[in-house]
């Protein structure tokens, strides 16, 4: 099996330096407006009229953005896309303020219709973690270090 595939040296590919950075995260969502107001009950600004777009972002902290396509788009430019058929392939990690806000974040996706999928609890690696899903079945993992 030959090596040459294989990367030399940080950032260097096939022998010339290329320097990609950690941009976005983006998401396939069949619905537009479910997904939006589901990450903005979470604090993610998407721009008045983006739940009638067939892509939205939002910028978060830091620069980094979170990308919604309808599957509408993704296939205009890929046309052999497929969606999942075992729910979300994907997750994010929200970091909360505290143990309590975790809880009450919980309840009220849970209590607006969004599906829970872990109740919060005391995880062994020291955070307080629950699990909602998005429309689209999409983990969104809820946590805060113990004793905050």
């Amino acid at each position: 099996m030959s090596d040459s595939f294989k990367t030399v040296g940080r950032g260097a590919v096939y022998g010339r330096g290329m320097t990609p950075r950690f941009d976005a995260v983006g998401l396939v969502v069949s619905d537009m407006a479910a997904s939006v107001a589901f990450y903005r009950r979470l604090g993610f600004a998407f721009a008045e009229g983006s739940e009638d777009a067939p892509h939205a972002e939002a910028e978060v902290p830091g620069g980094m953005r979170l990308m919604l396509d309808t599957e509408e788009t993704v296939r205009s430019f890929h046309p052999g896309w497929r969606a999942p058929t075992e729910g979300g392939r994907a997750s994010l990690a929200l970091r909360c303020e505290g143990a309590g806000e975790v809880d009450a974040t919980y309840e009220e996706l849970v209590g607006a219709g969004y599906r829970g999928e872990l109740k919060p609890w005391d995880a062994v690696w020291g955070q307080r973690y629950a699990v909602v899903l998005d429309p689209d079945g999409n983990g969104v993992d809820l946590f805060a270090p113990s004793g905050q």
